[in-house]
């Protein structure tokens, strides 16, 4: 005899040696758990890479070794700034420069010694919001070597085309590195990192798959939403697509990968595009929430004065590009910071109101919201430059994207169940729940086109609740109305789901039965719809029950050509019999005969 163990570890003798082995919930669930651990341990691993590189001396972020001087005026060569070294103030922590518009920021940088076997590299590893950026220092005869980058500049003509500006350092030089930044309206915090070429490869390829990766998901996000769009016509989509759109342009201009793989060759709309996309994105986004949560159904004012702040945002960009001041810039600093907060006011009124969905929106947006702190404070210059300032709203919107989209399918499925239940009750008749005369014409003058075509019969039947005036009379209204319910439902159990059963008038109901079908099984249909009346009704009196009387008859007829409205015809003709049968209280069941084509 053969025994098994089962997955948790348990003896029994008696269970089947041939039984598979399943493992136990708790066995899958520790399952996932740990490919969802070794998937997080992966993911990290890939963002922390270049910090597992090897490190080489000298090299690492050296922006807290330098030392800077501002100079006001902005006219100040690098000679100059060198022979006045003594003016330049140590860099003692990060921190945010506002230089306006004509001052230019010097900072002095000296490196270690370098090993001479490797290429070194000078990063400046801010966000793409550097006007002019240049690196000066002297060769092995003294003379100046200008290196130059900046959104001022095509990256295509930068000496290092790169996401973010990049300069060569010779590692034979012993003087020191001067580094020249020219920035307006925003402020700048510059981080200087010293990567040999080795590492600065690896940044490269691990920015480049992060950032790729979440360009490629967004489009195909991007893509859903357009079908969604196309498959339930709800204009929610539209914003929606618009607004993954302009997050997806702004990421990609404001990390600078979109100057340097998409338009490298246009300096001015690199320089403003960063921008543009942020008041697009801001302003397709409170479209969105306008169009989700249905503003315009609870407050004409409301929704007025959202569309005005929607057009604002897509508009504003161009005075913006125009203008290039400090009050612009602030102004469109408040645009965004009233947005999120407009937003969020918007979906918890909705919600309130009774938009069920509009709060699930409010918690979609919350990781962007979340990672909106970071770039607004830095580009107010509260915070200096670092990772989260560049990657927090990015992340945040990988989150945030495929939220909102399974939001806005539940809610297109929700509301599209509801469109089809309406469309139903219009072709139902609103107590029995059977279909109406109109569909019931159709459908009957399809299946004698049919029957005629396949040279085969249909079957037609006319049923009457004969004791419903009773059935009212001792039971009241109510009784009455559940008798026909009652009725209705036991009908259409007689007969198959391709039938139709449909309440004609009052307390009559026709059955259409699809052919082929011979007279014997009419007659068989027949004795169960009187066998189910007969059959108690839970709300009724033992000794009340459902009284059927009805007729039938076997269109097409051998003679019928198809004439003039033969289904009117029929109707009429079923009528006429199942009111001359009333006359014959004993007599519950009349089959109509059918008229055989005259032997030839």
């Amino acid at each position: 005899m053969k025994i098994t163990i089962d997955t948790v570890g348990h003896y029994d003798p008696l269970m089947p040696a041939t039984r598979p082995l399943r493992p136990a919930p708790a066995a899958r669930t520790g399952h996932v758990s740990r490919g969802l651990r070794w998937l997080l341990c992966l993911w990290l691993t890939l963002l922390a890479w270049p910090a597992l590189a090897l490190h080489v001396p000298g090299e690492g972020d050296v922006t807290l070794q330098t030392r800077f001087w501002i100079d006001s005026a902005g006219q100040a060569s690098a000679g100059e700034v060198e022979a006045h070294a003594d003016r330049l103030e140590d860099m003692a922590h990060d921190r945010s420069f506002d230089l306006g518009p004509q001052a230019a920021l010097w900072i002095q940088v000296r490196p270690e010694a370098l090993d001479p076997a490797k290429r070194w590299f000078l990063l400046l590893t801010a966000s793409a919001f550097n006007n002019e950026v240049s690196l000066h220092a002297r060769d092995v005869h003294g003379a100046w070597v200008v290196q130059r980058s900046g959104d001022h500049l095509p990256v295509a003509q930068w000496d290092h085309p790169d996401q973010t500006p990049v300069f060569a350092v010779d590692p034979a030089l012993a003087g020191p590195l001067w580094l020249r930044i020219v920035n307006s309206p925003t402020p700048t915090s510059p981080r200087l990192q010293l990567l040999t070429e080795e590492s600065l490869q690896t940044k490269r390829y691990t920015t480049f798959l992060f950032i790729g990766g979440y360009l490629g998901f967004g489009l195909l996000v991007l893509f859903l939403g357009w079908v969604h769009a196309r498959l339930y016509g709800d204009r929610a989509f539209v914003a929606y697509c618009f607004y993954v759109a302009c997050m997806l342009g702004f990421q990609a201009s404001y990390t600078g990968i979109a100057g340097l793989f998409f338009w490298p060759h246009w300096a001015a709309w690199n320089d403003v595009a960063p921008a543009f996309f942020m008041l697009w994105l801001t302003g397709s986004g409170i479209w969105f929430v306008r169009e989700a949560c249905a503003v315009s159904r609870h407050h004409r004012g409301i929704d007025r004065l959202v569309v005005a702040w929607s057009l604002f945002g897509l508009l504003y960009p161009f005075l913006y590009a125009m203008l290039q001041s400090p009050a612009a810039f602030k102004l469109l600093n408040l645009y965004g910071l009233l947005s999120v907060l407009l937003s969020i006011s918007l979906c918890v009124w909705t919600w309130r109101k009774g938009e069920s969905y509009a709060g699930w929106l409010a918690l979609g947006f919350l990781p962007v919201h979340l990672g909106y702190p970071f770039p607004a404070l830095r580009s107010a210059g509260v915070l200096p430059d670092s990772w989260a300032t560049q990657y927090a709203v990015l992340i945040g919107s990988a989150i945030e994207i495929p939220l909102l989209l399974y939001i806005l399918h539940r809610r297109a499925k929700d509301f599209s169940e509801n469109r089809a239940r309406l469309r139903a009750m219009e072709s139902t008749d609103p107590l029995t729940g059977l279909t109406i005369m109109p569909v019931l014409r159709l459908r009957l003058r399809d299946a004698l086109k049919r029957a005629r075509r396949g040279k085969h019969q249909c079957g037609l039947l006319l049923v009457e609740l004969s004791n419903h005036g009773e059935i009212a009379v001792r039971e009241g209204r109510e009784a009455g109305d559940r008798a026909l319910v009652v009725a209705a439902s036991r009908l259409a159990s007689v007969v198959r789901d391709v039938d139709t059963v449909c309440r004609v008038s009052d307390t009559r109901f026709a059955l259409l039965i699809e052919g082929p079908v011979k007279p014997e099984m009419l007659k068989l249909v027949a004795q169960h719809v009187v066998a189910k009346g007969l059959e108690r009704v839970p709300t009724l009196p033992n000794d009340l029950s459902l009284k059927f009387r009805l007729v039938s008859a076997a269109p097409p007829e051998a003679d019928d050509e198809g004439g003039d409205a033969p289904d009117e015809q029929l109707l009429q003709r079923l009528h006429r019999a199942l009111d001359r049968l009333g006359g014959e209280p004993r007599k519950v069941v009349l089959h109509l005969p059918t008229r055989q084509q005259a032997p030839a």
